[in-house]
């Protein structure tokens, strides 16, 4: 079976919108990694000279590959990621190889089957 892992690098606020829509679209979860750092494409630099970073968090969500293009679409609109230059980015890779998810699949196909 083909997956994908969409990563989605956004603001801790809006993580659980994310989380929400990914499920809504057919993910059966993810995991979260919070307080990531980053840097855009200037330095934020705050009154004391001190570059601000603001704390981000990474959604990973390895997904069904015939249901990752409805995810990718999900997450984006529900994290705001194209509305201006710092709300973050989606981006969605090859997966050679995923052991364990035989029953996620099963229980997701129960649950939202395939259109």
């Amino acid at each position: 079976m083909l997956f994908k892992l969409i990563m989605v690098f956004v603001d801790e606020d809006k993580v659980e919108d994310v989380m929400d829509a990914s499920r809504n679209a057919g993910a059966t979860g993810a995991t979260i990694i919070s307080k990531a750092r980053g840097q855009g494409l200037e330095k934020v630099v705050g009154i004391l000279g001190f570059e601000i970073l603001s704390p981000r968090a990474v959604v990973l969500i390895l997904a069904e590959g015939r249901r990752a293009e409805c995810i990718l679409e999900a997450v984006t609109e529900a994290g705001n990621l194209d509305e201006s230059l710092g709300t973050g980015i989606a981006i969605q890779l090859d997966v050679d190889k995923a052991l364990g998810l035989s029953e996620h699949v099963k229980e997701l196909e129960k649950k939202k089957p395939f259109v």
